[in-house]
């Protein structure tokens, strides 16, 4: 576990955010913030002061001090994470401007659902009005209520980190026009020694609506992170060099306060994989 700690001094100067060179096509970084070790008042405006009037103003219309807060963090991560990645130049994170696309979307495919969501429907006949009959199969299949909840919001968590990572909001692309499955798939683990062969949980995603998105164009992740929250991760298969099947998504995560502390968790128990063929 790496551990990168700032000075805890904040003054209308902010110290700078650590450098990190772009991932390469085969990498994907996750950086996360856990809203409850933020606690200094100072820190949060300092945050506040980063965002654009627009987005002040989004967080401001959250009903409740905890949902701005959520809100104004979840900014400011975006901001500094990116800001951490302008390697020819150091880049202030206020200084950003965000375009979205038609759907009114960012192009990021990625989903974060708390464990302990709770669905106020019937889990299947939500499933019926939103899943495909053969994702509402598999839940029906289920006996147990929590098993049941958990593996809807997992489905839940992946089908929207797709629909992200095509860029489109759920209107565009309903969730009953594609199926996501897990299969077990032989990997060649290629960062050990004599190239081993291990069993892996292969997530994959069938469109009946699109036969141009293939299941092959498609590579996922699905975390259990901080024993709080599922990320689902989508990304195309052609950015992966070679565009070899079944090869490992390099997967880095850290948890951050921005400013104060960053700390790599790849491979420690706050990050659990539940699916996808990893490499952490």
């Amino acid at each position: 576990m790496n551990i990168r700690c700032f000075p805890r001094k904040f003054s209308s100067a902010l110290p700078p955010l650590v450098p990190l060179q772009l991932p390469s096509p085969m990498e994907t970084h996750l950086w996360y913030i856990l809203p409850n070790e933020v606690k200094s008042v100072a820190l949060l405006n300092q945050y506040s002061e980063l965002l654009s009037p627009c987005e002040r103003e989004n967080v401001n219309r959250m009903g409740g001090d905890q949902l701005k807060k959520r809100a104004l963090l979840a900014r400011a991560l975006v901001r500094t994470t990116i800001a951490r990645y302008q390697t020819n130049c150091q880049m202030n994170p206020r200084s950003l401007k965000f375009r979205k696309n038609i759907y009114g979307k960012p192009e990021i495919g990625i989903d974060v659902e708390g464990k302990q969501r709770k669905i106020k429907n019937d889990i299947i006949a939500f499933a019926q009005r939103y899943f495909s009959p053969c994702e509402v199969k598999l839940l029906t299949a289920i006996s147990d209520s929590e098993i049941q909840r958990q593996e809807f919001i997992k489905l839940w968590t992946l089908k929207e980190a797709y629909v992200k990572a095509l860029g489109k909001g759920f209107s565009a692309v309903p969730f009953k026009t594609f199926t996501i499955r897990f299969k077990a798939s032989t990997i060649r683990c290629f960062h050990l020694p004599g190239n081993s062969v291990s069993e892996a949980s292969e997530v994959i995603v069938e469109s009946s609506d699109d036969p141009k998105n293939l299941p092959n164009n498609w590579q996922f992740a699905l975390l259990e992170v901080a024993a709080s929250h599922y990320v689902a991760i989508c990304t195309e298969k052609d950015k992966i060099v070679g565009g070899e099947a079944n090869r490992p998504m390099k997967l880095t995560v850290r948890k951050t306060i921005p400013f104060v502390e960053d700390v790599c968790v790849s491979g420690t128990d706050a990050v659990l994989v539940l699916g996808g063929i990893i490499e952490q």
